[in-house]
């Protein structure tokens, strides 16, 4: 939908992840004002799951690992 509709923004997302690479959570920080874009940097992570396992020596000491990114949706439906 993001595509189709030529929008363009950024946002900051907050990914925690399970020592086993599966999300526990997915929370938006700041937002991009637009529903759509929010949802497709959702999205785009729920598809990319579930990430590699944390190595042994994190594991020992993690629990819960949090990702905190930039998602940046471009012109030419770019993103990054």
């Amino acid at each position: 939908a993001a595509r189709k509709m030529k929008l363009t923004g950024s946002l900051i997302l907050d990914v925690a992840l399970n020592p086993d690479g599966s999300v526990n959570e997915i929370t938006i920080r700041r937002s991009s004002g637009s529903k759509v874009l929010d949802d497709a940097a959702i999205r785009i992570v729920e598809l990319s799951s579930p990430f590699a396992p944390f190595p042994d020596h994190i594991r020992k000491e993690t629990d819960i690992l949090h990702i905190t990114r930039t998602w940046q949706f471009l012109n030419n439906n770019r993103f990054r």
